[in-house]
């Protein structure tokens, strides 16, 4: 198929997840404030320092206040990670595919974008944003299960799951590291009530809780238990191991490579990263430091990004060769 489509399905896919991951991301710190409204002054400023994009806060809003983080993260146009942003640049990728995607999908991106765009017109207070999350996260749903069921599972449909699986395990990786290394309110209040009504909210807005505590290693909330689950368990939809081994099985797919052999730069990079995840245990992680293992861990996501463009959406050709273990090698483009 051809390069652009297939880099148009897959940013498509990465922007939709990208919006929900971004209410999933605010929404951990509106858990924290209904249980602590005590915080509300400190737990701002931190959402926007993770973001990479300080100084385009800084130079828009100046001060870390309620509002205008919102509006920062929610409805800034001119901010491209913004949730609205995120579904005009989805909106502008399904267009451009339209003779691809199904007339559903379509429609489903049309209604997503519009809604948020018209809560950016009314006055939302603290409860109506969390409504507003909440649509965003079922919206998104509403999505991927539409192209699930209306678009047939060929090579732009792989594509579209490695674009939201890569996003989806950058946002976990993000929204842990957040709680772990930055939205804790104070070193004294690790261990207490206030700590764990923090991992609790986590896990809702990852939509884990339930699915935590009904798994058979899990017994209790524990900062340890819950950086395994989200990162390592190998069931759970969003956790970062399942995420890299439905990414990996659909570049295989898309390449008719055999799964335990890599063609790509691509196939090479998300196998090593996947491996890592199934061999390592989470003392060793944390013994190691969880903020150096999840920052180093971005960086390998943001590699596989770059060997899945320069693979199959680079518009230089690359040289094609057998399926190997021990050469690098590249994989022609498809056209």
């Amino acid at each position: 198929m051809l390069s652009r489509v297939a880099n148009s399905i897959y940013w498509l896919n990465r922007y939709i997840e990208r919006a929900e991951n971004v209410a999933r991301f605010l929404d951990v710190n509106l858990n924290l404030l209904l249980d602590m409204p005590s915080g509300i002054e400190q737990q701002w400023k931190p959402l926007v320092a993770t973001t990479g994009d300080r100084n385009f806060f800084q130079k828009h809003y100046g001060n870390a206040t309620p509002e205008n983080v919102i509006q920062f993260l929610v409805f800034d146009r001119e901010y491209p990670n913004s949730i609205l942003s995120c579904l005009q640049t989805a909106r502008e990728n399904a267009r451009s595919v339209r003779e691809i995607i199904s007339s559903e999908m379509w429609e489903r991106v049309n209604a997503f974008h519009m809604n948020v765009a018209q809560a950016n017109r009314e006055v939302l207070s603290l409860s109506s944003l969390n409504a507003l999350l909440t649509e965003v996260k079922e919206s998104s749903h509403l999505f991927a299960g539409v192209m699930e069921a209306t678009m047939s599972h060929n090579e732009a449909w792989n594509f579209g799951k490695v674009g939201r699986y890569l996003e989806r395990a950058d946002k976990t990786s993000r929204i842990l590291d957040v709680k772990y290394f930055i939205l804790l309110p104070s070193t004294e209040d690790v261990g207490s009530s206030v700590d764990e009504l923090g991992w609790i909210a986590l896990l809702r807005s990852a939509s884990a809780y339930e699915m935590y505590r009904k798994s058979s290693a899990q017994h209790r909330i524990t900062p340890a238990g819950v950086a395994s689950f989200l990162m390592l368990d190998a069931e759970f939809p969003r956790s970062i191991r399942f995420c890299l081994f439905e990414m990996e099985r659909s570049l295989h797919q898309i390449s008719g490579t055999p799964i335990g052999t890599w063609r790509n730069a691509a196939e090479r990079t998300i196998g090593r990263v996947r491996s890592e995840l199934e061999f390592v245990t989470i003392s060793e992680i944390v013994s190691d430091g969880m903020h150096e293992f999840l920052d180093r861990l971005q960086l390998q996501l943001n590699a596989i990004d770059h060997d899945i463009f320069q693979t199959f959406f680079s518009r230089e050709p690359i040289v094609a060769a057998p399926p190997t273990k021990g050469l690098t090698q590249m994989q022609t483009q498809r056209q």
